[in-house]
């Protein structure tokens, strides 16, 4: 899976998806604005995001505590997205079952099925992660930063992770010439 590098591109996806369900749209924010995992991102409930600035939770894979705020731009359509729902729902609700969150599957597919709406063809779940992760880097170059937000074991595993390695290494080719 690769990075959304292109910020229209996130902006078609986002609209796109949008028109198909509020909730897949809000599934694709919060992914690319939060750079969690699926797994962390499927689990959450409306108690869980409505009126706040910050979001603590524990990661599922790691089982470390992360904490962090929610973007103005998130949190702006959280508020509309959450409004009619109980605080006991899951975020991310499936349309089968009682109060269920959908699966990773299903995330996977939504993603899938807009990524190659757009002729996208390396987009999953883990897009939203590495699009996060790719963007924050192209604001701040600051690798630390970003592999700690990720928790990462290195920068180097970081950077190709997000793409850069693979940007720079790509530039890198483009750019030799004999002439």
């Amino acid at each position: 899976m690769e990075p959304i590098r292109d910020k229209g591109m996130v902006q078609d996806i986002g609209d796109y998806l949008r028109e198909q369900s509020e909730r897949n749209y809000i599934l694709f924010l919060f992914g690319i604005y939060s750079g969690l995992r699926i797994s962390d991102i499927l689990k959450l409930r409306v108690r869980d995001v409505r009126g706040k600035n910050r979001i603590v939770l524990t990661e599922k894979k790691t089982g470390k505590e992360r904490k962090f705020p929610l973007n103005k731009d998130l949190r702006i359509s959280l508020a509309k997205y959450v409004m009619p729902m109980k605080d006991y729902e899951y975020l991310f609700r499936s349309r089968q079952g009682c109060n269920s969150p959908i699966s990773r599957q299903q995330a996977w597919n939504i993603l899938r099925n807009a990524g190659r709406h757009f002729g996208l063809d390396a987009i999953g779940t883990h897009t939203l992660r590495k699009t996060f992760g790719y963007h924050m880097y192209q604001k701040t170059h600051d690798i630390v930063m970003i592999q700690h937000i990720l928790n990462h074991a290195t920068q180097e595993y970081t950077m190709r992770y997000i793409g850069i390695t693979r940007d720079v290494m790509d530039d890198a080719m483009n750019s030799l010439s004999y002439r």
